[in-house]
């Protein structure tokens, strides 16, 4: 991995972590802004950059909000997750997306994290004994509500983000995921 890339992606997981530390939790909803980084890294990088920004910044993240628990990786799937289908469906359209596209895959992935939280916080109730049908799925319509909300304001904006980011960081950033 070229430096330039590895240091494209530390940037873009501390951008997660600061964006997730400064959210509001009410309760069983987070409304956050942590998954732009996520999104930008993915579509810049591809499948691997997306998943490391996803995967460690998410982790990192647990680490500093909860510490070390049983369901720590649960928790940090979906982030990864949408990192890696951001990802691949950027390398697919060979980094070019056009506003349509990127919209349906933020907010398809909005949608899929949004049902894989909804899953981790149905087991992590069972496995720590909090479980309330009311308080795992009382919360799911404006979940996703939210998730598509930001979703389509990060799509439309992704496209405005990445000109500038690719001259900054240089369009050879990605070149060996596009080898791939």
């Amino acid at each position: 991995m070229k430096v330039k890339r590895m240091v494209t992606i530390a940037m873009l997981i501390a951008m997660y972590v600061v964006l997730s530390l400064f959210s509001i939790n009410l309760g069983n909803m987070k409304i956050t802004l942590d998954s732009l980084p996520i999104i930008v890294g993915a579509a810049l990088l591809g499948p691997l950059g997306g998943f490391l920004i996803g995967f460690i910044g998410s982790f990192l993240n647990q680490l500093l909000t909860f510490g070390l628990t049983a369901t720590t990786l649960l928790w940090v799937l979906p982030a990864a997750v949408r990192g890696l289908l951001v990802g691949l469906y950027a390398k697919h359209c060979r980094f070019h997306m056009n506003f349509w596209q990127t919209q349906m895959i933020t907010i398809s992935t909005a949608l899929l994290v949004t049902a894989l939280n909804t899953v981790v916080m149905y087991l992590d109730s069972k496995i720590y004994g909090y479980y309330s049908f009311a308080y795992v799925f009382g919360a799911v319509v404006p979940r996703i509500f939210t998730g598509v909300l930001t979703a389509f304001i990060f799509g439309s904006i992704l496209p405005l983000i990445l000109g500038p980011v690719q001259k900054i960081i240089g369009t050879n950033v990605r070149e060996s995921e596009e080898s791939n």
